[in-house]
């Protein structure tokens, strides 16, 4: 079940305000996902997530068909159950795992062969059996299995012509996901997924093959995969706010709260990206001012928080109010990263992810306002001011 529901758009730019309502509970957007590859965000408890207001995260098919298996995930009854998440999930389809295997994977109409990551059992991958395991993993958005068209392989910029065979593959694949997602009687919604590479009219013609074919929602892959930031850009700004109006769009794989920012204004309604906990294991933290890097010496005896504007655990501790009692100072997050400590990582994920899932809040609200605009500007003034 999807049913969409347009609130209100934004008159300077194509943002837009919604609700999504999926089979485990109605989604605000525009919206960020947290990403938990193995079916857990790391670092984070489920119930840390639902307080810092994630309605909706993602799960990883590709992984999950390698550990635990499909079995696993079949006695639970799916993946809500199993890891102990009873709201939206949305599972990416394992064509971009695929892709990141490089030579070890060789691409037919078929499908793909490739040779498992743990224990090097050699494995097939198609349309129908990426449909298979998300059905099993009872996902409330299950994706289309696509060829990610690459940017460089090995100093190679893909031509016009490498991408439309690309597009057209993932285009037939779509058709097969969407008749086998069908016999499956899967309840939940099937996204299909827009390619065609750095080529705005591949882009337009990968688009209205999918529009044809009418899926609940629509997703824009192939971005963030190693091309200039200024080709993202160029394509974020093209494609969504040609997708229906009246359907969902999310922008995979997308980015920096900038990218969000930017993305929201050209018309997209769901994002996801590993950079919020990935580079807080890293000590790069994202603030209202800007981004922190926590192993930096001149943090080694600095009393403030990570960000003062913030009511995360790390910042605000127990409190939950901006330079509150209780929280966390920069010296001792430098400590603990300092010290291999898992606590750190920890605390910083909850502050990134908590300062991305505000962020959207905050978009919602400019949106629903009427505001957006003085928002966007105030926001790149605020980042810009530095931390």
């Amino acid at each position: 079940m999807l049913q969409f529901d347009l609130l209100n758009t934004d008159p300077d730019s194509h943002a837009r305000r919604g609700t999504l309502t999926l089979n485990h509970g109605v989604v605000q957007t525009p919206i960020f996902m947290p990403v938990g590859t193995y079916g857990t965000v790391k670092g984070v408890m489920p119930r840390s997530l639902e307080e810092m207001g994630a309605q909706i995260i993602l799960g990883n098919t590709f992984h999950l068909w390698m550990r635990p298996g499909l079995d696993v995930v079949r006695h639970f009854g799916g993946l809500h159950r199993f890891e102990v998440w009873n709201k939206p999930i949305l599972t990416d389809s394992g064509g971009f795992q695929v892709w990141s295997l490089g030579a070890m994977r060789k691409i037919s109409e078929e499908g793909v062969k490739f040779a498992s990551p743990v224990n090097g059992d050699k494995l097939f991958l198609t349309p129908e059996i990426s449909m298979e395991i998300q059905t099993i993993l009872n996902s409330d958005i299950v994706m289309q299995f696509d060829e990610c068209t690459p940017y460089d392989t090995k100093g190679h910029i893909t031509t016009e012509a490498e991408a439309r065979t690309s597009m057209e593959l993932s285009v037939r694949w779509a058709r097969r996901c969407q008749a086998e997602f069908a016999r499956l009687q899967n309840p939940n919604a099937l996204f299909g997924i827009v390619q065609g590479g750095m080529f705005e009219h591949l882009r337009e013609e990968s688009l209205a093959q999918l529009v044809e074919m009418d899926f609940p929602g629509y997703a824009i892959g192939g971005v963030s995969v190693g091309e200039p930031k200024p080709e993202m850009l160029r394509i974020m700004a093209h494609t969504p706010h040609r997708l229906p109006a009246h359907k969902p769009r999310y922008l995979m794989g997308v980015g920096t709260p900038e990218d969000l920012v930017e993305g929201v204004a050209q018309g997209v309604d769901m994002f996801d990206c590993v950079m919020p906990t990935r580079n807080a294991r890293n000590g790069t933290i994202f603030t209202r001012y800007g981004d922190l890097k926590i192993r930096n010496a001149k943090h080694r005896s600095d009393e403030r928080p990570l960000d003062e504007t913030c009511t995360c655990h790390a910042c605000a501790g127990t409190s939950g109010v901006a330079k509150g009692a209780g929280g966390f100072s920069r010296a001792y997050l430098h400590h603990l990263d300092r010290c291999g400590e898992m606590l750190g990582p920890m605390l910083t994920t909850i502050h990134n992810l908590h300062y991305y899932l505000s962020l959207m809040a905050e978009i919602r609200a400019a949106l629903e306002a009427g505001t957006f605009t003085e928002f966007r500007a105030q926001f790149a003034r605020d980042r810009a001011r530095g931390v």
